[in-house]
């Protein structure tokens, strides 16, 4: 499934992207965040200071206007007859790509049918990709739902969609090293990967987007004086030179192509509460907007990176990052096991050298595409910087994922 990234055109710079691909999205800088007149940190960096006092955590009323008007057209029922005053709605997480509420009847308030008494709205944001892809993302949501490996689908609209509340907390970071969970998780991205979808087999994806994502980054030009100096500290890296070594590195790498989530990190996971008593089975995974066919080891190693990055911080950068808690030699391998045990890459004949040929192919696979996750989310972080609105340090992230994404390279080239 092919990624359409917009067409960036930034107000006051002087540079406008092509406008030749996707979607264009106006965008003026110095509107997103108002700077702090001061630097407030040790890198004397304004954007840190704007952020001093945490993430905001109120509902402003045009957001609660919109959703109360959404939720009536889609959901009918009861839902058609409240006022707006009973209409409730609540911040559920302030993701990274997509900015997510829960809408709920008042108690008072009675079903009139099989009309949901909540559901969770996700209002898109800046995500790079064109209306093609959220439409295919949405064909992909209902199918998934369809075959009870996703929430239900309640209603869909430009700006985002209504989806089942589910009864259930995303695991966190420090979660992902429990081995009953970590097994369970890789047990889940097997069943993932053995899924036959309806889109394009062709593994066009990673390198697809990275290279959108590069041509997007090479036209960029930062007004804030923080965004400019860390992005010229970026930049310094010769990407471009960087991506041919990665690609010329993953093509000598084998991993087979499967349907790829292409985001398994614990804010896309979550952990049931009404769950059938009788199923050892905890976990979900949810949101697919990145999914396609892709490289198994994107999946892997992106996921390894995962277990890095905590996003629940709630002070400026608003995640913390962990490199000694990337998984080590025996936990790859217990995760690569229980993923071979569910998709059937164990059989009685297997003999015992097979098995750990086996297994440490796909240590390697899965360590040599973990440097491609850092690259994909280093850029894209960096895109998000000059156009999202969501409270979060795009620029920072970016150069703790490029760190990382040199300290890896050397470990395993």
């Amino acid at each position: 499934m092919q990624k359409n990234i917009p067409t960036l055109t930034t107000e006051g710079t002087g540079t406008d992207a092509p406008k030749d691909k996707g979607d264009t999205l106006v965008v003026n800088e110095n509107n997103l965040r108002a700077p702090s007149p001061r630097g407030g940190n040790y890198d004397d960096d304004s954007e840190a200071e704007s952020y001093r006092d945490g993430r905001t955590d109120g509902v402003d009323r045009d957001t609660k206007g919109r959703a109360y008007a959404w939720c009536r057209d889609f959901l009918s029922g009861t839902w058609k007859d409240i006022p707006e005053t009973d209409f409730q709605i609540s911040i559920v997480s302030g993701g990274l790509s997509n900015l997510l509420y829960l809408c709920s009847l008042p108690d008072h308030v009675h079903c009139v049918g099989d009309e949901p008494r909540e559901v969770l709205l996700r209002v898109y944001g800046a995500i790079l990709q064109g209306v093609d892809s959220l439409v295919l993302e949405s064909v992909m949501f209902a199918i998934l739902a369809e075959r009870a490996l996703g929430p239900r689908l309640y209603g869909i609209f430009p700006e985002g969609r209504l989806e089942q509340y589910l009864p259930s907390n995303r695991l966190r970071t420090d979660q992902l090293r429990d081995p009953t969970l970590s097994a369970e998780i890789a047990v889940k991205v097997a069943r993932f990967h053995g899924m036959a979808m309806p889109f394009n087999k062709e593994p066009r994806w990673l390198f697809g987007t990275i290279d959108r994502y590069m041509e997007q980054i090479l036209k960029l030009k930062f007004v804030r004086d923080a965004h400019v100096k860390k992005f010229n500290k970026l930049m310094k890296y010769n990407l471009q030179a960087e991506l041919e070594n990665l690609r010329t590195l993953l093509a000598e790498t084998p991993s087979p192509v499967v349907f790829c989530h292409n985001d398994v990190q614990e804010g896309n996971i979550l952990m049931l509460n009404d769950r059938d008593p009788s199923s050892a089975e905890m976990l979900m995974l949810i949101d697919f907007e990145y999914s396609s066919y892709n490289y198994r080891g994107f999946d892997f190693g992106n996921h390894f990176c995962e277990w890095v990055y905590d996003y629940t911080y709630d002070q400026w950068p608003f995640y913390k990052a962990n490199v000694d808690n990337y998984p080590n030699r025996e936990q790859q391998l217990h995760f690569i096991r229980n993923y071979l045990a569910e998709s059937g890459g164990y059989s009685e004949n297997t003999m015992y050298e097979d098995q750990a040929r086996i297994e440490e192919d796909m240590i390697v696979e899965a360590n040599r595409y973990a440097l491609a996750s850092h690259f994909l989310w280093g850029l894209w972080s960096i895109i998000q910087a000059k156009i999202s609105t969501i409270e979060f340090g795009y620029m920072d992230y970016a150069q703790s994922r490029f760190d990382a994404y040199f300290k890896q390279k050397k470990l395993v080239t």
